[in-house]
């Protein structure tokens, strides 16, 4: 069994990225999706396994890809943090790109609202924000992914309280 943490928006308050990593103890992977806000080197310490990470719209000097394009078990994966793709007004044009280049599984994050949307041609998942929620219970909120031995994935949202 495979486990991954998948976090965005913690936009230099890490208190509970930390909450969650303790909570959760060891991990395969760290998978953050945007607006770390230059601390991208202290999370990788913290998380402290393989860290995946693309910049958000408020990280401005960073150098890293702005998306990257993986294999998480049998799945093709695109990690963004969605700005590119109007997320804030809705999906549609991330998801037509998801599909249209093959992605079986498309996640982001900058709208602060955690999404877990398993379709039948394409997977749409956002964490929400550690540090910034906006949906309605104002929960500060990250994903658990879980690979088995056959490579199916099961998502949870977690809630720090």
């Amino acid at each position: 069994m495979q486990r991954i943490m998948v976090v965005s928006d913690t936009h230099g308050r890490l208190e509970n990225l930390a909450e969650a990593l303790s909570k959760e103890g060891k991990l395969d992977m760290l998978i953050h999706l945007g607006d770390f806000e230059g601390d991208d080197e202290v999370i990788c310490e913290m998380a402290n396994c393989k860290v995946l990470m693309v910049p958000g719209n408020n990280d401005f000097f960073s150098t890293l890809n702005r998306e990257i394009e993986t294999e998480i078990g049998k799945y093709h994966v695109l990690l963004t943090h969605g700005h590119y793709y109007y997320v804030s007004l809705d999906l549609k044009t991330l998801r037509d790109e998801g599909i249209a280049r093959g992605f079986d599984i498309v996640m982001f994050g900058h709208t602060h609202r955690p999404v877990i949307n398993v379709g039948d041609v394409i997977t749409m998942i956002n964490p929400g924000s550690l540090s910034y929620p906006r949906q309605q219970d104002k929960k500060s909120t990250y994903i658990m992914m879980e690979v088995d031995d056959k490579e199916n994935i099961n998502f949870y949202l977690k809630a720090i309280e």
